[in-house]
């Protein structure tokens, strides 16, 4: 707090000198404080994004800058909106396995060869970032990538860059990426029409190719030869849970084999035993088909037992045992997603629960809760759960109210409760969400309707159609996100309305008024590329140079299009250091070094800059 406070109380001498030399006005004097307090916060990262947004505004507001319905008017704005329903549509992509479908698609076409695999996962992951945002592809694509590396014998270093930047230049198609969403409002509010879904699609279609036959030509032989350090998201995480699950009346399972069962990737389980009239049936098993009524003892994964719960025909064992106490204490009310009334208890050392059953132990009559599923390390006995032996470090997933949570966690039997992390997965709803974000487009680009109410109309079909829960819909939301393109679309109204926005771009036109279009194009995307690097979001840099190209265009009489999409490509695309956020996302799993991204970058950069300098001017002129 004290470095910010006198970052503002620097600005003190220098206002007051400008000012007594007649040299600006008060109002543009508050607001390069204001946007020098914000640039310096954004580059030390001494606040979150969202609380330097909420900070802008405010003082926007205060200062008298603008009114208090201009400095909130980016919560209502089109971009914020499209923001947050894009990653809903994104999430239901996720959520219904269609994402790692079409990943494990991409694996299949990459091959063997290093060139081929370059190939398919620099357009793959253009093609899928092209309606959302860069970050969620890459972190999507990460797992798949680096499974590939492996069983391809390919270092991950060769494979995690090109795919990051083919997921950047991908965001250059469509217009609902921050970047350009601020870039069409910063257009809209200096009385142009905006950009329509698809404007800059000749630009990014032509960085896509030009990225990716730079990959296979010059880049692949830049790029370091390295093993990273695997996949991040999968370390500390508990997976391989045991659960019983019952066969209904009526299910689709009633008639299948156990291959067959393993064979259909709607169930995300595998089938580790099987009792039939209280009797365990021993293998071979051959071709024996199940009925109802049979309980099978399973492994899942944490979204696989999530999504037991709402699988038609099956259900829980120990719920089902037990279903009136589990309506008591689990709270099933219309709606509730069923991870909310999850969660874990670890098996203290020591405890005197070691060595005891869960039939002995009876946590419904002690604790008032249900244990639905147990996870060991190392593996589990494939015995009836009420019949497991516990140990210590044994987790426990537990199912109960507050209260019954409560008495678990003060008993010195257990280490500690663990929040259960398992998200619901609907594959049998994957093509159907497929079919909802094609649809979504389709009416955007058609201007059935506009954009803004296109994709919150796809995200509340998504939600309607339950591809994902409400909860998953929130939770995909990146609020930071959100929060800073509100604040960012206030910024660039204040720039413009105090006048700094003419200022700065009359003294770049005494500069640059004599230069060719194409130079002056070049030089916005050369300086831009470099300040993102250090500003580290692509969307603040174009909300701070956006309304700067706007002026700069008009004092010279050109497009302002062409000048505020130069600088949201820059923004996007420049490549020189690991900063920005996507490449941080595979910094360590690549093993890659600073300087990797610069060497392998730089060219690409000034090959992207090249291209966006030509073809922007072509295609807004006058």
């Amino acid at each position: 707090m004290e470095n910010i406070i006198a970052i503002i109380a620097g600005f003190g001498p220098v206002q007051h000198l400008l000012i007594s030399a007649g040299l600006l006005p008060i109002h543009q004097v508050v607001f390069f404080a204001i946007l020098g307090v914000a640039i310096g916060l954004l580059v030390t990262e001494r606040l979150r994004t969202d609380l330097i947004a909420l900070l802008i505004i405010l003082a926007l507001a205060l200062t008298g800058i603008l009114s208090p319905e201009e400095a909130l008017a980016g919560f209502q704005s089109e971009p914020a909106i499209v923001i947050a329903a894009v990653f809903v549509l994104g999430a239901g992509l996720r959520h219904t396995g269609l994402s790692e479908a079409l990943g494990r698609w991409t694996a299949r076409l990459a091959g063997g060869g290093l060139t081929r695999m370059l190939a398919v996962i620099m357009p793959a992951s253009a093609l899928l970032s092209r309606f959302t945002h860069h970050v969620a592809i890459t972190a999507i694509m990460l797992p798949t990538t680096l499974s590939l590396a492996k069983v391809r014998g390919v270092p991950a270093s060769k494979l995690l860059l090109p795919m990051a930047i083919g997921s950047s230049l991908g965001t250059t198609i469509a217009t609902i990426t921050p970047s350009f969403l601020i870039a069409g409002a910063l257009l809209r509010h200096a009385g142009r029409p905006g950009l329509d879904l698809f404007a800059i699609a000749p630009i990014g279609l032509a960085l896509s190719l030009a990225g990716t036959v730079y990959m296979l030509l010059v880049g692949r032989l830049l790029l370091p030869t390295r093993q990273g350090t695997g996949d991040p998201t999968n370390r500390f995480r508990l997976d391989g849970y045991f659960t019983e699950l019952r066969v209904l009346p009526g299910s689709p399972l009633v008639g299948k084999s156990i291959k067959q069962v393993h064979a259909d990737r709607a169930y995300r389980f595998t089938i580790a035993g099987w009792v039939r009239d209280g009797q365990h049936l021993r293998a071979p098993l051959g071709d024996r088909t199940l009925r109802s009524g049979d309980v099978l003892l399973i492994h899942t994964t944490p979204g696989g037992l999530v999504a037991l719960s709402e699988e038609r025909g099956v259900e829980l064992e120990p719920v089902l045992k037990f279903e009136r106490a589990a309506a008591d204490v689990g709270g099933t009310g219309h709606g509730e997603d069923p991870a909310e009334r999850l969660t874990q208890a670890i098996v203290a050392p020591r405890s005197n629960l070691v060595g005891r059953t869960l039939a002995e132990v009876d946590f419904r009559r002690h604790y008032g809760a249900l244990v639905v599923a147990l996870w060991r390390k190392g593996g589990f006995v494939p015995e009836q759960l009420s019949r497991v032996h516990l140990s210590a470090g044994d987790a426990l997933v537990l199912q109960g109210d507050d209260e019954a949570l409560a008495r678990v966690r003060q008993d010195p039997d257990f280490l500690m409760l663990v929040p259960f992390h398992g998200e619901a997965r609907r594959p049998r709803k994957a093509l159907l969400a497929g079919a909802i974000l094609l649809g979504t487009i389709a009416v955007a680009s058609l201007h059935w309707m506009s954009l803004a109410m296109a994709m919150l109309a796809g995200a509340a079909v998504m939600l309607l159609t339950r591809c994902l829960s409400p909860r998953q819909a929130y939770r995909a939301i990146d609020a930071p996100m959100y929060l800073f393109v509100a604040g960012a679309i206030p910024l660039g109204a204040a720039m413009k309305q105090s006048g700094a926005a003419d200022l700065l771009a009359g003294l770049l036109q005494g500069v640059l008024g004599g230069w060719h279009e194409w130079l002056i194009l070049l030089a916005l995307f050369a300086v831009v590329g470099v300040v993102v690097q250090f500003m580290g979001s692509d969307s603040a840099t174009t909300a701070l140079f956006g309304p700067l190209a706007i002026a700069l265009a008009a004092g010279l009489g050109h497009a302002p299009e062409a000048y505020v999409v130069t600088v949201a490509m820059a923004a996007v695309t420049s490549v020189l250091t690991p900063m920005c956020h996507h490449n941080l996302l595979i910094y360590a799993p690549g093993g890659y070094r600073f300087t990797d991204f610069f060497r392998v970058g730089a060219p690409l950069t000034a090959l992207a800059g090249l291209i966006v300098a030509t073809l922007a001017p072509a295609m807004w002129h006058g």
